[in-house]
């Protein structure tokens, strides 16, 4: 990813290092973000009727995803709080937290009893943690915040920053489909059925780490403006 160096309002030159740690770092949050929201969306089938009341499969089905849903109704929510939260004390650590948060929701996942084990409590958890994982609450963080991380770029870079974040949702998509298949090939049918499927909600917890990491290392985007 070669982009150039940009001169800021007041002058201030942002190196091509920086430059290319907020594009990394703005790229590996958004594989995180669609890794999850495809995870469950893939898995569903496969865990639903283990959170829901036995007997009719369809309608856990269509459970597991209306809690998905719910991750799409918060949305406007979490634009208004956590986009003025971003506002008022900066993006980093506004995402940090919300990044966290999704991060600790998906892995969360993994870790759900089922409704054999804990009753109606485990369809309580997984509307709980549905809409944590899903790409609600943070969104306006990160585009307010991402986007205009990309608009430090040069001027004739700025399309080209920005595109990284489009590619890099399609990554993770490739990349909840190739863990899932990973834990699919070297598992029987029915252990994968049974318990194999939390893997890869456990598997995010690394890339939750490395995000947080990669992210601490960065200056808060607003404050380059504002030197």
């Amino acid at each position: 990813m070669s982009v150039a160096s940009a001169t800021l309002g007041d002058g201030r030159v942002v190196s091509q290092a920086e430059e290319r740690r907020v594009i990394f770092a703005s790229s590996l949050g958004t594989v995180f973000e669609w890794y999850d929201f495809y995870l469950y969306a893939t898995l569903a089938p496969f865990f639903a009727a283990l959170f829901f009341p036995p007997g009719n499969d369809t309608a856990a089905l269509l459970s597991a995803f209306a809690a998905y849903a719910a991750g799409f109704l918060v949305r406007p929510f979490g634009a208004l709080v956590f986009g003025r939260i971003g506002d008022l004390v900066g993006r980093k650590y506004t995402f940090l937290v919300t990044i966290v948060v999704m991060g600790a929701a998906t892995f969360a996942v993994g870790l759900l009893p089922t409704f054999s084990a804990v009753g109606w409590l485990a369809p309580v958890l997984m509307v709980d943690a549905a809409p944590a994982a899903g790409p609600g609450a943070r969104r306006r963080v990160w585009r307010r915040g991402h986007l205009r991380g990309r608009a430090c770029a040069a001027p004739d870079e700025r399309g080209y920053a920005t595109s990284w974040i489009q590619t890099t949702a399609t990554l993770g998509f490739f990349l909840s489909l190739a863990v899932i298949a990973l834990c699919r090939t070297h598992m029987d049918a029915k252990i994968f059925a049974d318990w194999g499927w939390r893997i890869p909600f456990l598997v995010s917890l690394i890339l939750l780490v490395f995000s947080v990491y990669i992210r601490l290392k960065l200056n808060e985007i607003a404050d380059l403006h504002r030197r």
